[in-house]
């Protein structure tokens, strides 16, 4: 008897890069609850959006995004087509 034993080792193509995702937070002009959920409804469905926290109280949105999908920038937009301002949160040094 003869037997022939072969290994095939398939390469995932589409494995995730490790260092693919960003997150940024940003201070938003927003005043309501309305706000708030106008925010999340429109800004969670934008292209490489992976997570995304609105806070009203502190007036921040953070964004988690793949870096190879869009850019910080084009978030920013995204949210300031919806009539808010938008910066980029700087950290207050104590």
């Amino acid at each position: 008897m003869f037997g022939l034993g072969t290994t095939l080792v398939a390469q995932n193509k589409k494995a995730p890069l490790k260092n693919d995702k960003e997150t940024v937070l940003f201070d938003v002009s927003m005043t309501c609850e309305n706000c708030q959920k106008r925010i999340e409804k429109t800004v969670a469905f934008e292209k490489g959006v992976t997570d995304m926290k609105v806070d009203l109280e502190n007036k921040t949105v953070q964004i988690e995004f793949k870096k190879t999908q869009t850019t910080v920038a084009n978030l920013q937009a995204a949210i300031e087509k919806l009539g808010y301002e938008v910066k980029i949160h700087k950290e207050e040094k104590e």
